[in-house]
């Protein structure tokens, strides 16, 4: 389990994320959203351990998250960020295989998680391919293959941090990735995925974290989160929120 209690983060003497009380839960989803600039991905770089914290600390399992060997730590703790960017031809195989560096699980595993990392990032057809040649949606697939190769196949004391995974994607892959991310919470891991998309968040997340300014505004479940008022007053969006037909879960639709 990763958690923080009373987070800050600055930047100079600009305080850019604060009161950040957290605790990702295993087999969980919880996602965060708020607008450009309302500190999502700083909250991601300081639960990472990319960013200083300039008050409270960051806990993995039992530890603080600076406590870590490093090479135990990465078999504990993966992240997806923004952007990821390669600029040698590596094979699709290579880049995912980069997941298994912390592991000492012998070639042919590591081969057979690779397989089953793309598939499960509905990559398997990108095998073969320079990483060089692949549109951005794809590369965005391979690197979600790579993470998710790196704590295959997914246990209790794991946590994945994903910064918005689904950004390059079409519609269909949205899903497909965001389907995958659950099925991987499902086997015990604790995941934390910035999303822009209100109803994939609803659809997916099994807790939300709504930031404004720096600050939390709401956490709880899609239900609580997803009221017209929250959006307004965060996005200054006017929304109708209804119930899915099928799913139950919030529908989101902008006036």
């Amino acid at each position: 389990m990763l958690r923080v209690e009373n987070l800050a983060v600055k930047r100079g003497p600009c305080t850019v994320l604060a009161e950040v009380d957290l605790a990702l839960l295993p087999g969980e989803v919880l996602g965060v959203l708020g607008p450009n600039g309302a500190g999502k991905s700083t909250l991601l770089g300081a639960l990472s351990g990319e960013l200083p914290v300039a008050q409270g600390q960051v806990w993995l399992g039992q530890q603080a998250l600076a406590d870590w060997n490093p090479v135990e730590r990465a078999q504990r703790l993966a992240v997806l960020p923004q952007t990821s960017t390669l600029s040698f031809a590596f094979s699709v195989e290579a880049v995912v295989g980069m997941g298994r560096l912390p592991h000492a699980s012998g070639q042919q595993r590591d081969a057979q998680i690779v397989g089953e990392a793309l598939a499960a990032a509905d990559a398997s057809h990108l095998a073969g391919r320079s990483y060089l040649a692949l549109s951005g949606g794809e590369r965005q697939r391979v690197h979600l293959a790579r993470v998710l190769a790196q704590l295959w196949p997914g246990a209790a004391g794991q946590v994945l941090l994903l910064d918005e995974p689904t950004s390059m994607l079409d519609p269909l892959h949205q899903h497909t990735t965001l389907q995958a991310v659950r099925r991987f919470a499902e086997q015990g891991a604790a995941v934390l995925v910035i999303v822009h998309d209100l109803n994939l968040a609803a659809r997916y997340c099994d807790r939300l974290l709504l930031l404004r300014e720096g600050r939390p505004y709401a956490l709880g479940s899609p239900e609580q989160v997803l009221r017209a008022e929250p959006l307004q007053a965060v996005f200054g969006l006017d929304v109708l929120v209804q119930q899915h037909p099928e799913r139950g879960h919030p529908l989101i639709i902008a006036r």
